[in-house]
């Protein structure tokens, strides 16, 4: 029985459909979802933003054990060793050359002939063979592509050293047949393994991919999420119950797999697929080491915070010290970071003690102790939990309500003593000031957090 390579294209599928990007966090969550489920390859999406894409395909690269890493070279030559930069620390790093072999494709979007583009997939597929063994032609736009033209461009990149082909259906109006007619020639021209990838625009994914396997085809490109395409659930389900019918077979982790792609897609911040810039700005934060002080004083403006000279100076150097560690921060550690790091005021108000009840049946009461001085205040509240009540203890306290902008809370360390570590942000005339708490108590990390911001607005006012 023939073993079929699957090929996990969910971070270009995301990356094409969605207006604002995918977080830091969510892309290595993908990687390692699909690398855990057993597939044999993960396709990244495109550079676009040099800096910060090398970071994150650094990481995902160091973080992927089992599957081979691909990443597309762009089209010009000059770019083949920077995006080779990004991937080389995989275990197994792969070049992947994409370009359209269709007419409208390559005139259009282009603005090429068939003979220039022969010479271009020549010379890329040439170009990334200097610098990585394990090279892929993926022939976009395959399925409206003159034949003849198709078989000389598959034909010219394994002459260059190309070691896989991909035949596309970019259009997504291919019939079942109608691929299985294209992967037969195709096998019939080149000695190298020939992937598929389907679209399922008209709900024919899993059918046209098994004509594609009864025709020779070597591997498979799907996706774990994504707009018409073949999904891995759905064809890792056919394959299972007919894979005998066509004498083929995969090696994904089929007992998990809808559980593992479930729980990894309830992990996808769906704001994402929101379009205000505000949110695609904020996601696009991403810090290092060699970031400038005048970048940590842009991304500080994008969540909203006017911060002097000063505590940028401070905000900063903790950026390096956690860059040193960690490698880079994203929106929400970089955030902590101001939160810990800028307009440390003096504590008008200390934290002294505090007690709550809460259950489901009935709301919460806290009892808030604070030290103002030499003099101890109470408040008392009844709020929507703990924190909530406790907050609003707080408020009776200093006798003002202040609006609550965002609150968040994470485990620092692990195990059931874990640190907990929360930040608040209060908005006052306008102004956002941050501050943070831990504790291995999460309520009395929250009111530590709540207090620290408090006390740099009663300082700024004094």
């Amino acid at each position: 029985m023939k073993t079929i390579k699957i090929t996990d294209i969910t971070l270009k599928k995301l990356s094409e459909d969605r207006e604002v990007s995918l977080l830091f966090r969510e892309k290595s969550a993908i990687a390692n979802c699909a690398d855990a489920l057993g597939v044999n390859a993960i396709e990244l999406p495109a550079v676009k933003n040099l800096r910060e894409d090398t970071i994150i395909y650094k990481t995902i690269a160091q973080n992927v054990q089992k599957a081979v890493l691909s990443v597309p070279v762009g089209f010009n030559k000059e770019d083949v060793e920077s995006v080779w930069e990004c991937i080389k620390d995989a275990k197994m790093p792969r070049l992947q050359v994409e370009l359209p072999v269709s007419t409208i494709q390559m005139e259009y979007t282009y603005h090429v002939k068939q003979a220039v583009m022969l010479e271009k997939i020549a010379e890329l597929v040439t170009e990334a063979k200097k610098y990585c063994d394990d090279v892929e032609f993926s022939a976009l736009d395959a399925t409206r592509a003159d034949e003849d033209f198709l078989v000389a461009a598959v034909k010219e990149a394994e002459k260059c050293g190309a070691g896989i082909v991909t035949i596309c259906d970019d259009a997504g109006v291919s019939t079942p047949e109608d691929i299985a007619d294209i992967v037969e020639k195709i096998k019939a021209s080149v000695n190298i393994p020939v992937y598929v990838q389907v679209s399922d625009r008209i709900n024919m994914g899993v059918a046209s991919a098994f004509s594609a396997i009864s025709k020779g085809a070597d591997g498979i490109k799907c996706a774990m999420a994504g707009k018409d395409v073949l999904l891995t659930g759905e064809i890792s389900d056919a394959i299972s119950i007919c894979g005998t019918q066509i004498d083929a077979e995969i090696n994904l982790d089929t007992t998990k797999i809808h559980a593992s792609i479930d729980d990894m897609l309830s992990n996808i911040n769906h704001e994402s697929y929101e379009n205000e810039k505000t949110v695609s700005d904020r996601k696009k934060i991403l810090l290092d080491s060699d970031s400038t002080i005048a970048q940590v004083s842009q991304a500080a403006e994008v969540l909203g915070y006017e911060l002097s000279d000063t505590d940028i100076g401070n905000v900063y150097k903790a950026l390096i010290g956690v860059c040193e560690k960690k490698g880079a921060v994203g929106s929400k550690e970089f955030e902590a970071l101001i939160a810990s790091s800028a307009m440390q005021a003096p504590s008008t108000y200390h934290f002294e003690t505090y007690t709550t009840t809460s259950s489901n049946v009935t709301s919460s009461m806290s009892q808030v102790t604070l030290k103002v001085d030499d003099e101890i205040i109470f408040g008392v509240a009844n709020g929507d939990g703990p924190i909530d009540s406790a907050f609003r203890a707080i408020e009776q306290c200093v006798g003002h309500h202040y609006e609550l902008d965002d609150f968040q809370v994470q485990s620092v360390t692990e195990g059931k003593e874990a640190l907990g570590s929360a930040l608040v942000r209060l908005r006052n005339n306008g102004k956002l000031y941050s501050g943070n708490g831990t504790s291995t108590d999460i309520v009395a990390a929250s009111i530590r957090a709540y207090i620290n911001a408090l006390n740099k607005i009663v300082f700024e006012e004094a």
